[in-house]
């Protein structure tokens, strides 16, 4: 499940993409974790050499059917969304392999736990999607058998914003299949857990207020679950995560000062707690992925 406010620390960056004239709060994914997944096209109809490209490259190699078709179908009745345009779609499978599929298959066991976890099913999207009670979804994963990319209408792997927006999106949602898989690390819920909101107040925390309580994002405080999610998301997508999140502020001269540095104390606690779990469970460091992601992105 993936959300942000769109005014907060990354997403304030895609309200000029934005056809409108009012503040949007984001929300995650489905709560329908079903799943009803098409019958994989035949030899007979795989026509196009885009088609060819995705059955060899992601169906065949992974077992990863790219839908870019049947938008419908992918969102709920009181949703609306945009259908991809057939000329992103190759640029879009170059992005995924580049920043979310190869930064895995270079690290020791990554090859074996990307192939163990990799959803059956990843839906492209044209834009976001709306919502009739003023929301917007980002991304979404259902059950850790399907992941939605919106927004692939804009792609443009140079825009930080963009870019920042589907990494951190991916891995959040990539993140979610090991707590499924696996379940949280070992009393991670206890690490902040008064610093938990809820799924209904999260949006009413500012970045500063989520780090004081030791929190990558107000969204990571609405529940354990999408804590794990997004401090991993952060972890590996942000440039900046170890100087805002992992180094205390020298000479600390006011009481918010302070908190920051307590937030940044837990924060340390959880990364080490979530990189060990990685290790246990899946055998991938995560510090050498977050380096092999940090390699494309300079």
């Amino acid at each position: 499940m993936k959300a942000h406010k769109i005014f907060g620390r990354l997403h304030s960056l895609m309200i000029a993409s934005l056809a409108t004239s009012f503040v949007f709060v984001v929300s995650g994914c489905y709560p329908d974790e079903t799943l009803n997944v098409p019958i994989t096209p035949s030899d007979a109809e795989l026509t196009t050499a885009l088609d060819i490209r995705i059955d060899e490259e992601f169906r065949a190699e992974y077992g990863m059917a790219i839908r870019y078709k049947f938008v419908d179908r992918f969102i709920q009745p009181t949703q609306r969304v945009a259908p991809p345009k057939l000329s992103v779609v190759d640029p879009m499978l170059d992005f995924i392999q580049n920043f979310w599929i190869d930064p895995f298959l270079e690290v020791q066991n990554g090859e074996a736990y990307f192939r163990a976890h990799v959803p059956a099913e990843v839906v492209f999207l044209g834009g976001l999607i709306f919502n009739d009670d003023g929301t917007v979804t980002l991304g979404t994963a259902d059950a850790g058998a399907q992941i939605t990319f919106t927004d692939v209408n804009s792609i443009d792997p140079n825009d930080d914003a963009w870019r920042s927006l589907q990494l951190q999106t991916v891995y959040h949602e990539f993140a979610h299949i090991v707590h499924q898989k696996h379940k949280l690390p070992t009393d991670f819920e206890k690490i902040a857990q008064t610093g938990y909101t809820s799924a209904g107040s999260w949006f009413t925390l500012s970045d500063e207020e989520a780090l004081m309580r030791g929190f990558v994002t107000p969204y990571a405080t609405s529940s354990p679950n999408e804590d794990f999610a997004e401090t991993v998301a952060v972890f590996l997508q942000d440039p900046d995560f170890i100087a805002n999140f992992m180094t205390d502020e020298p000479s600390c001269a006011t009481a918010e000062c302070e908190e920051r540095n307590q937030g940044r104390e837990l924060i340390r606690q959880k990364l080490t707690t979530i990189i060990e779990h990685y290790k246990k469970v899946v055998s991938v460091d995560l510090n050498s992925v977050r380096a092999a992601v940090q390699a494309r992105l300079n």
